[in-house]
């Protein structure tokens, strides 16, 4: 396994000095969006604001963790979840029906079965990644993701891509796949095969197994090795991080210099 300075467990995973010494497909991301957001966020400059969705993301998480995660994961976010009259939120109703989705299928849970949040590291192109699995099944060579969604088939503009995609495509699960499996390989000696447990937010909730051709990887692979430098520049202090001017930290920080024409609204 490769030894790095910090050894990682599940308290200090997301710390800004976890965060500062590795790069993680989140940070990447958000990167690939905002370099400087990014960099403020090191820095202590920024928090970005948990959205109703990543809140649900969390909630669907510790539900499929353990019984004591999840728990624990309810008290500590007693005041988000119930209101009070101590009854849920309606966004935890509806993740409580996705849950309840994923549990009454045999092959949804056969696809989760491992172990749970597995934390492991290594090295991509020069930098320290990290990664946190959801489910990994050593026996059976595999990691599974669990993901919520609109509808499984809404279609996705994608810039990086160039053409409509799935929500797959649209949040680069790809990517996230790629890196975590060639992670995985590092620490394992094999590669394991990726899949994606995929609920959405329907009444009644959808669901529905994923897995990926290994072809699609090449693609990501080339992507990070291009993308990387520019970002790890950025987050060394060699060069200013790009600007979007379009997430919260942008638009919090606009200092305007000039007009434009209105044509470009759309841009």
């Amino acid at each position: 396994m490769h030894q790095t300075k910090i050894r990682l467990n599940s308290q200090n995973y997301h710390s800004n000095e976890a965060n500062q010494h590795y790069m993680s497909v989140s940070q990447f991301k958000q990167a690939m969006q905002c370099e400087a957001s990014m960099i403020a966020e090191l820095k202590g400059e920024f928090i970005r604001p948990l959205s109703p969705a990543m809140a649900v993301g969390s909630y669907l998480h510790a539900a499929f963790d353990s019984d004591e995660v999840f728990s624990a994961y309810l008290h500590a976010n007693h005041d988000a979840i119930f209101n009070t009259k101590g009854n849920k939120y309606a966004d935890y109703l509806k993740a409580d029906e996705m849950i309840e989705t994923i549990q009454n299928d045999k092959f949804c849970m056969f696809a989760l079965d491992g172990e749970k949040e597995v934390i492991m590291t290594g090295q991509l192109f020069g930098a320290d990644w990290k990664i946190r699995v959801d489910s990994i099944n050593h026996q059976r060579g595999t990691f599974t993701d669990l993901k919520s969604t609109q509808e499984l088939a809404k279609r996705y503009w994608s810039e990086k891509y160039n053409t409509y995609g799935s929500f797959v495509q649209a949040y680069d699960y790809i990517l996230q796949m790629y890196v975590y499996r060639e992670i995985i390989f590092q620490n394992t000696g094999r590669y394991y095969d990726p899949y994606i447990v995929a609920v959405t937010k329907e009444t009644p909730p959808d669901k529905a197994v994923l897995h990926f051709d290994s072809s699609r990887f090449d693609f990501e692979k080339e992507y990070v090795q291009t993308i990387l430098p520019s970002i790890l520049e950025a987050k060394q202090g060699i060069k200013k991080g790009h600007r979007c001017e379009k997430c919260p930290y942008c638009r919090a920080t606009k200092q305007l210099k000039s007009s434009f024409e209105i044509e470009y609204l759309l841009d």
